[in-house]
């Protein structure tokens, strides 16, 4: 069984207030992308690693990343779209040779583990798509556009979703060229195959397995590293 990563380092860092990529700001003094690239790196269950940026990012990766940092898994570097669906898209595509299983999952979230990663990749004998997510705590209501509650939702069957998130290769490449075909928007890359009626497993997520997007993400990440190094 041979299995892909997509590795989404697109992001233009808005919400961060950066004027750079959140993927190259420093944890640690090395940028977030590379501590995502070695876990990946690290994992023996991943036979290639296709890297997706942006365009404008190709210098700071060719000439910060790639000529710093070794990773031997790295197959090719993809260049994005304007939408993350898109450059999930172009990273299906650009896929070359024989392949079962693709591990789709944000360049921001550098906390995930090899093993988990091989955990998705193994729950494929068993299921086409694989999530994880975590159960919500808090409660969640529907806001009007003037500000007001339309609604109290049922905390019970809330889940915060993560990634990495993985897929039989086959069908979520259909699920994606069906999905944009119509147009339609996914919020996740399990969207497109809810919308073909296709069962997504949901399985236990980590509360470490955060998303940097802004500073305060930030500043907890270098907390949650301190803590991690600490028990090593």
């Amino acid at each position: 069984m041979r299995s892909i990563a997509i590795i989404l380092a697109g992001g233009a860092g808005k919400r961060m207030g950066a004027s750079t990529n959140k993927q190259f700001l420093l944890l640690d003094n090395k940028p977030i992308i590379v501590h995502t690239l070695q876990v990946f790196e690290e994992c023996r269950s991943i036979d290639g690693i296709y890297l997706v940026v942006n365009q404008k990012d190709l210098p700071v990766i060719q000439e910060e990343i790639l000529e710093t940092y070794r990773f031997n898994r790295l197959t090719k570097i993809v260049i994005g779209g304007r939408l993350r669906q898109d450059s999930v898209r172009n990273g299906l595509e650009a896929i070359e040779g024989p392949c079962d299983n693709v591990v789709i999952h944000d360049g921001a979230r550098p906390f995930v583990s090899p093993s988990f990663i091989e955990k998705g990749i193994y729950l494929m004998e068993m299921f086409d798509a694989i999530i994880p997510a975590l159960p919500v705590k808090d409660t969640i209501k529907v806001i009007s556009k003037e500000g007001f509650v339309v609604k109290t939702l049922e905390r019970d069957s809330l889940w915060h979703v993560q990634t990495p998130q993985t897929f039989k290769y086959d069908l979520i490449s259909r699920a994606y060229k069906e999905g944009m075909a119509k147009k339609l928007f996914g919020y996740d890359d399990a969207t497109f195959l809810e919308m073909m009626g296709k069962k997504v497993k949901v399985i236990e997520g980590s509360p470490y397995n955060i998303k940097i997007t802004t500073p305060e993400d930030l500043i907890i990440a270098k907390g949650m590293l301190a803590e991690l190094k600490g028990c090593l």
